[in-house]
């Protein structure tokens, strides 16, 4: 994810790998920036075993991406395709290195700006998941929200962190379906009404 503003949790170690998929233990770099707060490797593992079912063919879309840890590992474990949106250039420029060095260009896009700005101005899309997981100290997560469903297939699944304890307060479509903890930090998987409005629930999906 980007950098956190205020407390520097001690996770930023200069690397992250991705935990499995045909890039399996490919380390990341991740530079050395104040309060950078990447999703550790329990809690991906964690959430990718929820969302492994979805994953093949799917596309995703990384919001305050960071390390890329997130949409990279998406895409090694089956998504066809994800963007990664980031606003700080060091980090971009480490994103940019890294899909080079994968060979992943045709399946990854690394794109340079405000997430917030970028959903209100980018073409429509059609995201299977969605990753958010935005600088705490920010607050951004319903601002975000609001402005995702131009983005989203109808039985988008939602990724969301924010610190333990916190308050958020999603639309009605969102359904939650997992959710977990560490020390200081709280996620959840989500996913849109619409789909089970369609009656297209099914026994393979994460419970």
């Amino acid at each position: 994810m980007s950098p956190v503003r205020g407390k520097a949790p001690a996770a930023a170690s200069g690397q992250v790998r991705i935990v499995g998929g045909r890039w399996r233990n490919t380390r990341l770099q991740v530079p050395e920036l104040p309060g950078l707060r990447p999703t550790s490797d329990r809690v991906r593992e964690t959430l990718f075993n929820w969302l492994m079912p979805k994953l093949p063919g799917a596309r995703v879309l990384d919001l305050f991406a960071g390390s890329g840890a997130l949409g990279l590992e998406a895409v090694s474990r089956g998504a066809a395709f994800a963007q990664l949106v980031e606003r700080d250039p060091q980090l971009v420029a480490a994103l940019r290195g890294v899909v080079g060095r994968l060979g992943a260009g045709a399946q990854v896009e690394v794109i340079a700006g405000d997430a917030l700005q970028w959903l209100g101005s980018a073409p429509p899309a059609r995201a299977d998941v969605v990753f958010l997981d935005p600088p705490f100290a920010a607050g951004l997560w319903e601002q975000v929200i609001e402005r995702l469903p131009r983005h989203l297939a109808d039985d988008a699944w939602l990724y969301v962190e924010a610190p333990v304890g916190a308050a958020l307060q999603l639309p009605v479509e969102w359904q939650l379906r997992r959710e977990g903890s560490t020390r200081e930090v709280a996620y959840a998987l989500y996913r849109r009404a619409a789909a089970t409005l369609r009656g297209d629930m099914n026994a393979t999906e994460p419970a």
